[in-house]
């Protein structure tokens, strides 16, 4: 991995705790430049002090992302700090859990500005160092990109959402040496269960999780290295990623009544 990463200027939006700082500590320790990007600027910069007092590089900033001048801005000032970005990482996401029918517009439309358009926005702020360096981007989306989710209506449209236009992109990149890689993970031991917004827009008071078990946030995140330095176009980083994958595009019926059986229990 070192070959790979050492002296890369990296970004990882949504870095302050869960699977973005497992990819923010793994690219440090090979060697990356790495900025830490995060609503929570505070949390953000907890990390990147440790990174630093480990000897390595990392930068923090405090950013919304959803927000596009916050974005240009932050990538103006990292490009004047480290030059130009090779290694995008598209990682920060909310999660909203409620039946559709119980899920107002406005939490709807909140999921989509930080999921799908803070992605859009970190994306064309840096595409032209990309382009330059003839860099990566890794999004990670979920198994919701790919499949229906119950109780999860705006998380998976979302996740859906990436995947129509990073697909594109990767199209309409092909032969500049780009690379998009597009990440599905299952459920992972990360807090965004935990701090999911409720029909109303309100924080939910507690976790129900019925999915099953969680894989490892390092475990991930070491997967996601391994195929952006391969410029991998998708990764199921799971046998449960896998079988959802399959089984949904070869029976989504049964899928669908899988899936039911599973998470549909927490709204029963």
């Amino acid at each position: 991995m070192r070959a790979d990463w050492h002296e890369q200027v990296a970004v990882v939006t949504g870095a302050a705790g869960g699977l973005g700082a497992a990819l923010a500590r793994r690219l440090a320790a090979a060697g990356a430049r790495v900025a830490l990007l995060d609503r929570d600027g505070a949390a953000a910069e907890q990390l990147a002090a440790e990174l630093r007092r480990a000897g390595l590089q990392a930068q923090a900033w405090a950013c919304d992302i959803s927000e596009q001048p916050q974005v240009q801005q932050v990538f103006a000032q990292l490009e004047g700090q480290w030059g130009g970005v090779t290694l995008l990482i598209n990682n920060a996401g909310i999660a909203a859990r409620a039946l559709a029918r119980d899920c107002r517009a406005e939490v709807v439309r909140r999921v989509m500005a930080v999921n799908y358009f803070g992605a859009v926005h970190c994306t064309e702020a840096a595409l032209p160092a990309l382009l330059a360096a003839r860099g990566r981007i890794v999004v990670i989306s979920s198994v919701a990109g790919f499949s229906p989710l119950i109780g999860r209506s705006a998380y998976a449209a979302s996740k859906h959402a990436l995947h129509g236009f990073f697909d594109s992109l990767r199209s309409e990149l092909q032969g500049t040496g780009v690379a998009v890689t597009l990440v599905c993970p299952s459920f992972i031991a990360t807090g965004i269960e935990a701090a999911a917004l409720g029909g109303d827009g309100r924080p939910l008071a507690r976790r129900r999780d019925v999915s099953g078990g969680l894989a490892s946030a390092d475990a991930v995140a070491a997967s996601i290295l391994h195929a952006a330095a391969r410029r991998q176009r998708l990764l199921l980083p799971s046998a449960t990623a896998r079988a959802a994958y399959l089984l949904s595009r070869l029976a989504p019926a049964l899928y669908e009544t899988l899936m039911r059986r599973r998470v549909g229990a927490e709204f029963s």
